[in-house]
């Protein structure tokens, strides 16, 4: 097993463990950054966080991790 699959490995463990504390992470930094930038970019940001968790969701090719 090589470096990278370790680590994918791990991620998909943590994703399993916590995948809705990520979850909320993810919308966490969404809103923050929609705050930032005064709502300018809010449909891009809102597509970022669904892809984000998307992938991670994909990582043990389950759909099952992330609400």
């Amino acid at each position: 097993m090589g470096f990278l699959d370790n680590a994918k490995s791990k991620l998909s463990d943590a994703v399993d463990k916590h995948g809705d504390k990520i979850s909320d992470g993810i919308d966490k930094a969404g809103d923050f950054a929609d705050k930032k930038t005064g709502g300018k970019h809010g449909d891009k940001i809102a597509s970022a966080s669904t892809k984000a968790k998307d992938a991670l969701d994909k990582l043990d090719g389950k759909n099952d991790d992330l609400p």
